[in-house]
């Protein structure tokens, strides 16, 4: 995978929603920054100044993840448009009693943007091809 990244999480017990598994909208939330790793490795070098996102698809939560287990998000750019593209993210959680396991999946579109004349960020061609 040529634009790819890795990121780490360890659940926490505040991550934990009133049934004690991780609160989805937490996973989502470090899925969305595990897509800006993503996204800051694709960038790299086109003189774009970051990337936003714009959608958060097909997200599947999969498997449950309790405190005390790490969440390790993988992610890698699979399409690329004049300024977005898709990162496709894998969660994956895993314990110390418990082996690797996928627990959730998302499609993130992130727009790349550059600061314009008024200083206010706009979308900008990125200039990358897959």
């Amino acid at each position: 995978m040529k634009y790819s990244a890795k990121y780490s999480q360890l659940v926490m017990p505040d991550d934990a929603n009133n049934v004690g598994t991780l609160f989805g909208g937490q996973m989502i939330s470090w899925m969305d920054l595990a897509a800006a790793k993503v996204a800051y490795r694709f960038l790299q070098g086109t003189g774009i100044d970051g990337a936003l996102t714009r959608a958060i698809e097909n997200v599947e939560f999969r498997e449950p993840v309790y405190p005390g287990e790490w969440v390790n998000f993988e992610g890698f750019v699979s399409k690329a448009g004049n300024s977005s593209f898709e990162v496709v993210i894998d969660a994956y959680a895993e314990g110390l009693k418990v082996k690797k396991r996928l627990a959730c999946t998302a499609i993130i579109t992130m727009v790349a943007v550059k600061k314009d004349s008024n200083d206010e960020y706009v979308k900008f061609p990125h200039g990358r091809s897959l």
